[in-house]
């Protein structure tokens, strides 16, 4: 994988959609279920013309990341739904970033919220398309893989598990790849990911029904299944937004030995607000506002990096910084 001078500004692009519409004389009530979030809004708004409505964009901070008060369009669709996109804008949201990630490597990234480390890595399944520079896989352009091929390539877990209603081994097991996945892929998957002990604890195991959204379980566990989806999926590169959150520091450890003992060949792309989960990366790019302030490994940005010592001396102490 290279990341060559990867430029991006705010995307123009449907961020949101399928959002529940009810207007009054002078608010309108939106409500978002589609999306594992349960919110109803009851805000004012202009409306410019006729099926398009302008607001303030910290409107949507529930819906949204990394929105303060830029103008965001509303577009009227068909079924009494919205369509929700920024509007025009030449703010970067990265500028100028170059990374190279070799087979098995894992490169992690870190910041301060809004920072740009999650709209970067999603610039490699084309989630937003870079503005100027390129992301190469194999030393082709992502923007010259078929979607589905480039997609197969990749397991990808988001910063909020997505749990179907449906038994636990159907969720490991969904989004194929293009494989044939057997239940003891699944199963396998579900011990690297450091899922089977809890599994194996319920009623009918594997079998266990799962709510939608993972109501009937924890945070934590919600992201081991999700997890073990992407390695059952034995992709070319692992992409962690920020999926270790939810675990405690034991199982966090004990999942990434056990993903790189038994994955050594993929590469993995880990955004992560602990310093414990990325300081034995191959390579951390530090981010602070769309910008590369630092790159190298733990210990080299323990000297080089002043972002970067910030964010450890106030995670961990100064002997564990010097143990780790």
């Amino acid at each position: 994988l290279k990341v060559l001078r990867a430029t991006a500004v705010r995307t123009t692009n449907p961020i949101l959609e399928g959002i529940k519409l009810s207007a009054k004389e002078d608010s309108l009530t939106l409500t978002a279920t589609d999306l594992e979030i349960s919110i109803e809004k009851t805000i004012q708004a202009d409306v410019k013309v006729p099926g398009e409505i302008v607001v303030p964009g910290k409107v949507f901070a529930d819906f949204v990341k990394k929105l303060s008060n830029e103008q965001i369009e509303l577009s009227l669709c068909e079924g009494n739904t919205l369509r929700i996109k920024y509007t025009d804008s030449e703010d970067y949201m990265l500028e100028d970033i170059s990374f190279k990630a070799k087979k098995g490597d894992t490169v992690a990234f870190i910041g301060s919220t809004g920072s740009g480390k999650s709209t970067l890595i999603n610039l490699v399944p084309r989630f937003y398309d870079v503005t100027s520079g390129e992301i190469l896989i194999d030393d082709i352009n992502v923007k010259d893989y078929n979607l589905k091929t480039l997609h197969e390539k990749i397991g990808y877990v988001p910063q909020k598990a997505v749990i179907f209603n449906d038994s636990i081994m159907n969720n490991i097991l969904y989004g194929d790849a293009g494989k044939k996945l057997t239940k003891e892929m699944g199963i396998e998957a579900s011990k690297i990911a450091q899922a089977d002990d809890f599994i194996t604890k319920m009623e009918k195991e594997y079998n266990s029904h799962i709510a939608s959204g993972g109501t009937n379980v924890s945070g934590g566990q919600k992201q081991r299944i999700s997890i073990a989806r992407a390695i059952a999926r034995k992709p070319e590169f692992y992409i962690f937004d920020d999926s270790f959150s939810a675990l405690d520091y034991k199982t966090d450890y004990i999942l990434r030995k056990a993903l790189k003992e038994s994955t050594s060949d993929v590469t993995s792309l880990i955004v992560a607000q602990r310093i414990g989960t990325i300081k034995d990366a191959d390579l951390i790019v530090v981010l602070d506002n769309g910008k590369c302030v630092g790159m190298g490994t733990h210990k080299e940005l323990l000297k080089s990096c002043e972002v970067y010592k910030e964010i450890a001396y106030s995670q961990l102490s100064k002997e564990e910084l010097e143990n780790a």
